[in-house]
Parts: C-alpha cells; structure tokens; sequence
C-alpha cells in the first residue's frame, strides 16, 4: 500500500523583499514621504512618531505597527520630543490575506516583536550595507554568513504576518482548566525568568549610577554565579556587559534628542569621566559618540556615505 501526500497550502508567500531597517532617529527628524507598489509596514520599537497612510495622520508609540499597502502614500516624522527607533520592513506580496492588513495599525505582542528581532538578525548576515541607512534603494546580497539566512527571513516575516492575522482575527477565549503540577525544570525556568526581569527592571532603575557587581547581587538577593549564569544563558552577556550596553543605547537616545552634550550624558549616566564613557561607547559601537551624532545626523539630511 503506497503512502500519498499532502500538498500544503501557502496562505501568505513573501514573494521579494525590498528593504529591511532598523533606524535610530534624531528626535526632530522627518521624512517627506513616497509611494510604491509594494507593502511596507513601520513599527515603533522605541519612543515616537507620527505617521501619515494616505490623509490619515497618527501619532504612533512603541509596539504600534502601521502597514502601508501598495501605492499608498506615506511619510514619517518625529513628534520632538522622544529620539525613535524603527523598524521598517517593505515587501512583495499579493495573497489575498493581506486585504487585512489595509489601514491596518496594530500593536505587537512579546511573540511577534521576537520574530523582527530575528528578522534583523538574519539580514545582517546576508546583506552587505547598512541596515540604518534610509537613502538605501536596494539591499545588496552578499554570501550568507549563516546557513538559511535569506529563507529564514521569509519564514519569520510569514509567520509574523500569520500570527498577526490569527490574533486579531480569532481572540483567545480564556478557559477554566485544571491547575497543572510545574515539573522542577518548569519552575526553575520560571524562577530564572523572573530573577532576569527583576534584575533587568532594577538595572533601569539604576542607569544613573556605577552599579558593581556585589550591590546588585546584595539588592536582588542573588548569588554571583547564578545572577552570571542566568544573564550568560539569556542573552549570552555577563551582567556587566549587559548593563553597560544598556548605558549605552540610553545614551545613543540622548545624543539622537539633542539636548545635553557629550559631558552631560556621561555624567547623567555616572561615568566616571567623558573619557571613560568614550571609550566604552566606542567598545560596543564601534564609533565614537561624536562619530555617532555626525552619522545619524548625515543620514537625517542625506548626506550619508556608506
């Protein structure tokens, strides 16, 4: 008896990619706008912005995303007052699902911002240009560093769309069920979660102040190795470097809303010296902040050079 197979139905199929971005603007920065025959969809991972889609104006803030279907005119601009970070994605696609999607402004949830996460991720290994760069006309492929890349891309961009769709379209309805014993493993998980949310939340709280290692594990009640083990295994950082990062994209912000200098935000971010916060800006930029506020403000008025 011979075994006969399924063929499976595509519902969405990204048939080409146009652009993928990641931007950190300038807290007065603005676009004038355009149109294309593709969709494009903009979602606010930090700050603000307003969005025109056609005559519509909105004002969008983070986790909002707005889609722009084909042929729409569209523009973007600051609110000046919060320096933004974007993601904006544009695309092929013309399955009959993305009718949903028209004047569609939607908000992520915690699955669907991981999924442009990796999405940004995965272009950054098989696109050989800048994924800030706004001026950008088409995206050069290069060898893919990591096996999949470019498939991957479309598989996450898929089921983002997919998953979009499922939630606004069938809501969970919520459903007594029986209380479910938690196996060790389970409830160690969910106690390293919790004391990684903690920490994180106790780290913002601190951004001002040169945190040590030994006041964090006093004021969380924490052992060092483990507070290291759970930090290495979340997001592959020992805390400090992870603290220090977080230093740093609090001040790449500050330099994008332009109202304190350079020595400013290093001491509103207890460095120990403008110096200090230099070098540890560069370490993980690879820019110096002067080089830093010179690029995003070229690419703010077009002067930009890769």
């Amino acid at each position: 008896m011979g075994y006969k197979g399924t063929v499976l139905k595509n519902s969405i199929t990204i048939n080409k990619i146009y652009s993928i971005h990641y931007f950190e603007y300038m807290s007065d920065f603005s676009f004038e706008g355009e149109s294309h025959n593709f969709w494009e969809f903009i979602c606010v991972d930090k700050g603000e912005v307003g969005v025109t889609a056609g005559k519509t104006f909105t004002i969008l803030k983070k986790g909002d995303v707005a889609f722009h279907q084909p042929n729409e005119f569209h523009n973007v601009q600051a609110t000046g007052t919060i320096a933004p970070n974007l993601v904006v994605i544009s695309f092929q696609c013309d399955d009959e699902a993305m009718r949903f999607f028209k004047k569609r402004i939607l908000r992520i949830d915690e699955v669907e911002r991981n999924l442009l996460a990796d999405i940004i991720i995965e272009a950054r290994h098989c696109f050989d240009c800048r994924l800030d760069d706004p001026y950008l006309q088409n995206m050069p492929q290069k060898e893919p560093e990591m096996f999949g890349a470019e498939q991957l891309i479309c598989l996450y961009l898929e089921h983002f769309l997919i998953h979009l769709i499922r939630r606004y379209s069938n809501p969970i309805v919520l459903r007594k069920r029986p209380a479910r014993i938690e196996t060790p493993k389970s409830t160690k998980q969910k106690s390293d979660t919790e004391i990684f949310n903690r920490v994180v939340d106790y780290l913002e709280n601190h951004i001002s102040a040169p945190v040590t290692i030994e006041q964090i594990c006093k004021d969380n009640l924490i052992g060092r190795s483990q507070l290291q083990k759970i930090f290495k295994e979340r997001c592959n950082l020992g805390i400090i470097e992870y603290f220090s990062l977080m230093k740093v994209n609090a001040a790449k912000e500050m330099i994008r809303t332009n109202r304190m200098n350079f020595t400013q935000i290093s001491e509103q971010l207890g460095y120990s010296s403008i110096h200090y916060f230099s070098r540890q800006f560069k370490k993980v930029t690879g820019m110096t902040p002067s080089e830093y506020a010179s690029s995003i403000k070229a690419m703010a008025d077009g002067s930009f050079e890769p």
